[in-house]
């Protein structure tokens, strides 16, 4: 809370009376933590041995002379000069000649003879005053002059900024709140200390505010408590009738023309709105447009409207909106919303179109509410679509199959069945997770369709699928036969660039990667409905940029894709998983699992989310095993394998790379390498050779020279720096050579690779020391710490040996690893497949070098982290 602390800073610089000053004002609207401060003041005064006094004004104690202070005062005279003096003596009385604190709460309120003693309080050179005023209330005169003249320096205390909002919920609730609540809190509140407080504690006892994964979010519609109602309408004030119609009219169907709001009222009375400040007017463009001062406001006012007079004033809201012309999207929208519950008559025509926008706004139950009605009023095709299209975006699947025997029944035209098609087989796809269905229906159909129009689109969604199941030459074959018509709709032209952005990530063709992409996002950006798809298209860019070392690239690209889908439903969630998996390639591992955190939070309920859950999970489970938490790695993995995509194995090698990281936590880097070396098989057996290098450079990173050949040859043939970058590191691994190694180092840094940097620093390390090298083996040392502190204090297998070096071959430090984690001799050997004796006769020998013989001595010179993982399963090779 930035803010706050530079609030508390300025406040105690006044208390200490630099310059003169004998203390501060605290000015600011109702709410915003005027009281809470003043009051933290006083506190940290009493703390320094001052004597604190605290007095409240109100509007009840007003009438009566010194009703403030009537708390202090035992008797009060009748002269006011013999009053003032006593009240003076009184604040001073026990202070045992120190300095007093007087904390003056609702100054605004105080009465005159009140407001007179503290001004003779702020004249006593023993007196430091902390008072609080409510901004646009009137003050009395002897008040506003201990600013106005000097005394006291004022202080405007503003409403909660956003990211102070976020910090105060986190700590209230004792943990991080995911943005997106954050950011509804904030809009709602408008920063008001105390609407939030009320708030937190209704949505909390509701359920509706709860931690998932470590992350609070908020979900669902608000439900005032009779609290934070009774607070609201206490701001608001007494409503006359006339004003309440302003202000109902707004509640239901704001913002509204000046000029309408009018109409629809009276000018006087939205002038007296205005006036109380109830009602806020902007200029929009060559017009005014009216709205509720406080989003609050609404939310009481809608709870207190009939039901009959609610369908009238909306029926006449939506009437005049029909009537003046307004031509908006966003009209139309509210005029559709207004008529669900008015008196109105329903216009299919309207709804349906409304409908089609909702899910433009990716305002999905908006979607599906307006998209029944307009079903039901004889809407047809294209509002049985948006039902179905608003039921999968919310993930309620078991409703869309009953959905899409409706949607069929209503297809009319070649046209119509090849786009519920299409829809069908995205559902089945990514959705319900049935892709063997979803390629049943796609073969069906076009083995029905005759015109070339409609199977390129049905070739389209085709490239889509075939990059999921892990055929990328296939999958760029039909994207690349798709794209070539001239004439392919625009949801044809997004779906066939997704699959072949995804086919180009796993094939190499990173320079590719761009103009695709871009081709697929002109035509989601020409229709707007599309919008959710610009997340998949340019998240498998980013993951593209990714695998062939563009790095900088993949962040600029999932930092625009954030900028670019505000609004979308998940988008927060998604682009921040895009965002964490561009900020893991650059070493950001503590920056990552923040992110991925969040998005997990926000995935709640949403299944695997389309294959995101799967993508969000990966990336989380190597952030931790890189992070050197193998439990929680260990952990994640398990339910990694429980939520495998079986329309996204063109993941596989990714799946395979996960395990190798978490082996490699865990100690069992021979493990490790040998799951990477299996990731590059598959990887290459179907033609993923970006995938492929990946895994090869990872089983480098892990300490494998042997693979540098196979790595020169990849260079050759894929596109990106992180082939030839890896082919380098192979090489002088495989050579023991410390200088091409630092070298190596050195071009990965520049990449922005920061952790597989720190790793071929740390190999250069050790090559160093085995050539008796012992100063460039220290520099090496001292790199690759701090690369491994810039990845946020990453550990892997080769930092580890380039941190505690010791006289061990590379099969009795891990053996040694593996039992200070707490695995017995028989788990080790499962582990590793080899014999228990096998086991004993590495520790044995470790121990000899070492020279301790107490497995627990062994466990501390390996690392001080002596957290015990659960045995794990022998390793056997899965393929799916």
């Amino acid at each position: 809370m930035t803010g706050r602390v530079e609030e508390l800073r300025s406040i105690d610089q006044a208390i200490r009376r630099s310059g003169g000053v004998k203390g501060v004002v605290l000015a600011g609207a109702s709410g915003v933590g005027k009281t809470r401060l003043a009051r933290g003041a006083l506190a940290r005064a009493a703390e320094q041995g001052m004597a604190t006094r605290w007095v409240v004004a109100s509007a009840s104690a007003r009438g009566l002379p010194l009703g403030a202070f009537a708390g202090l005062l035992a008797t009060v005279g009748e002269d006011p000069a013999q009053v003032l003096r006593q009240g003076v003596d009184a604040v001073l009385a026990g202070a045992g000649g120190g300095d007093v604190v007087v904390g003056v709460d609702d100054a605004h309120l105080l009465d005159e003879l009140s407001a007179l003693l503290v001004q003779q309080l702020a004249l006593h050179k023993a007196v430091i005053l902390v008072a609080t005023v409510r901004t646009g209330e009137p003050v009395a005169d002897a008040v506003s002059a201990l600013w106005k003249d000097g005394y006291l320096t004022r202080l405007d205390v503003p409403a909660l900024s956003e990211p102070d909002t976020g910090a105060l919920l986190h700590a209230v609730l004792g943990g991080p709140v995911d943005s997106a609540s954050v950011a509804r809190m904030s809009a709602l509140t408008r920063g008001n200390t105390l609407f939030l407080r009320h708030l937190v504690g209704g949505e909390l006892e509701a359920g509706r505010l709860h931690a998932v994964g470590g992350m609070w979010r908020w979900s669902g519609d608000v439900a005032l408590t009779p609290g934070l109602a009774e607070l609201v309408e206490a701001r608001m004030g007494r409503l006359s009738k006339r004003v309440r119609d302003v202000v109902d009219v707004l509640a239901l169907g704001e913002p509204l023309d000046a000029g309408l709001l009018a109409q629809l009222t009276a000018a006087a009375a939205v002038e007296e709105a205005e006036a109380r400040g109830l009602v806020s007017v902007e200029r929009d463009g060559r017009g005014l447009r009216t709205r509720l001062a406080h989003p609050l406001y609404g939310e009481v006012r809608r709870a207190g409207i009939g039901t009959l007079r609610g369908r009238r004033l909306r029926g006449r809201i939506a009437t005049a909106l029909a009537r003046t012309g307004g031509g908006s999207s966003d009209d139309m929208l509210r005029r559709a919303v207004l008529s669900l519950d008015s008196d109105l008559e329903p216009d299919p025509a309207l709804l349906t179109a409304a409908a089609g926008y909702a899910v433009q706004l990716f305002d999905l139950p908006l979607a599906e509410r307006i998209g029944r009605a307009a079903v039901a009023a004889g809407g047809g095709f294209q509002a049985q679509m948006t039902v179905v299209a608003a039921l999968n975006g919310l993930c309620r699947y078991s409703e869309v199959e009953v959905e899409w025997a409706a949607l069929t029944a209503l297809a009319g035209t070649d046209t119509e069945r090849v786009r519920a098609t299409v829809a069908q087989v995205h559902y089945l796809m990514w959705l319900a997770e049935r892709p063997a269905e979803a390629a049943a229906v796609l073969d069906a159909a076009e083995d029905r369709v005759r015109e070339d129009a409609a199977r390129l689109q049905l070739i389209a969604i085709r490239a889509y699928l075939e990059a999921g199941l892990g055929h990328p030459a296939r999958a760029a074959q039909a994207g690349a036969m798709a794209l070539a018509w001239p004439g392919l709709p625009d949801e044809s032209v997004t779906l066939a660039s997704c699959g072949l952005v995804a086919a180009l990530a796993a094939l190499g063709g990173v320079d590719e990667l761009g103009p695709a992409a871009a081709n697929g996002r002109m035509a989601a950006a020409r229709s707007p409905e599309l919008a959710f798809l610009h997340v998949p298209l340019m998240g498998w860019q980013v993951h593209g940029l990714r695998l062939a070392g563009c790095v900088h690239e993949a962040l600029a690209v999932a930092t625009e894709c954030r900028e670019t889908t505000k609004g979308v439903a998940f988008a927060v969630e998604l682009t921040n998983i895009l965002l964490a998996e561009a900020e893991l390639a650059r070493g950001q591992v503590a920056t990552a699992l923040r992110l991925l955190r969040e998005a997990r939070a926000g995935l709640e309920g949403a299944g695997n989310a389309a294959g995101f859950l799967y993508f969000c999970l990966l990336s989380t489970t190597r952030g931790l095993a890189v992070s050197g938490d193998r439990v929680a790695a260990r952990r994640s993995l398990e339910e990694l394998e429980a939520q495998q995509h079986p329309a996204l194995l063109i993941l596989q090698p990714e799946m395979l790379l996960t395990r190798a990281w978490v082996a490699a936590a865990e100690g069992a880097v021979s493990e490790a390498v040998a799951l990477a070396q299996e990731a590059a098989e598959v990887a290459a057996s179907r033609g993923q050779l970006a995938h492929e290098v990946l895994a090869l450079h990872a089983a480098v990173c892990l300490g494998d020279g042997s693979v540098a050949d196979r790595l020169a040859d990849l260079a050759t043939r894929v596109g990106g720096p992180r082939a030839s970058a890896a082919a380098a590191q192979a090489a002088a691994l495989a050579a023991h050579d410390g200088d091409a190694l630092l070298a190596a180092s050195a071009h990965l840094e520049q990449l922005g690779d920061l952790l597989a940097a720190a790793d071929s620093a740390a190999q250069a390390a050790v090559a160093y020391t085995r050539h008796h090298r012992s100063g460039p083996a220290k520099a090496a040392a001292a790199r690759a710490h701090r690369l491994a502190q810039l990845c946020d204090g990453a550990r892997t297998p080769a930092l580890a040996v380039a941190t505690r070096p010791l006289p061990l071959t590379a099969r009795e430090r891990e053996i040694v690893t593996m039992a200070a984690h707490g695995l017995s001799n028989r788990e080790i050997a499962d582990r590793l497949v080899v014999s228990v004796r096998t086991v004993e006769g590495h520790l044995y020998r470790a121990a000899t070098k070492l020279g301790t013989s107490s497995r627990a001595e062994l466990g501390t010179l390996i690392h001080h982290d002596r957290a015990v993982i659960p045995p794990p399963r022998a390793r056997v090779r899965r393929s799916q």
